[in-house]
């Protein structure tokens, strides 16, 4: 190795193990221009989070089997919403993931068939179709709603039938 080749390499070791120490040259040191939150927000996120954990623990307690898991609550419910607003690509490709993750798929249809029958969702308040599609995984045999009358805001637990409960006559076993 000449000379100069050594320089070279002595420089270029030199300037690569400085690098780890340039972004935090890179900083500012007003540590309060990074920190825009408003102060009520952090109160809401909070909120919100909260609000989330207690309908995925509702929902593992009031629905049996996988469809009760946090994983098929979360995906399940996407797919709902997304079914009743006709974005079919994004619904299906959220129920190739549900369907990955051995959630039943006939609860996406009743629940699914829950929201259709209960009506015309109000595009003025936004969290409606969430409401519903909720209500609706929780239980989805809710009744359907009468025309002008309210939907129903807190659904009945689904009651599993009997293992040996006779079928409906015309029924198949599928």
């Amino acid at each position: 190795m000449s000379f100069l080749s050594r320089v070279c390499f002595i420089v270029l070791l030199t300037a690569v193990s400085a690098l780890p120490s340039v972004p935090g040259l890179a900083q500012s040191g007003d540590a309060k221009n990074g920190d825009k939150t408003p102060p009520g927000q952090s109160a809401e996120a909070a909120k919100e989070a909260q609000r989330r954990t207690d309908e995925f623990a509702e929902a593992s307690r009031l629905v049996n089997g996988p469809a009760g898991n946090a994983e098929c609550v979360w995906l399940g419910r996407r797919v709902v919403g997304l079914l009743w607003r006709d974005d079919m690509d994004t619904a299906f490709r959220h129920l190739d993931l549900y369907d990955r993750f051995g959630c039943p798929g006939p609860h996406i249809q009743a629940a699914f068939r829950c929201v259709v029958r209960q009506g015309n969702i109000d595009p003025k308040v936004p969290q409606s179709l969430n409401a519903r599609v909720h209500a609706c995984w929780l239980n989805p045999a809710i009744p359907p709603v009468a025309s002008g009358a309210a939907p129903v805001a807190a659904p009945a637990p689904a009651q599993p039938a009997p293992a040996g409960a006779a079928k409906a006559p015309g029924t198949t076993g599928r």
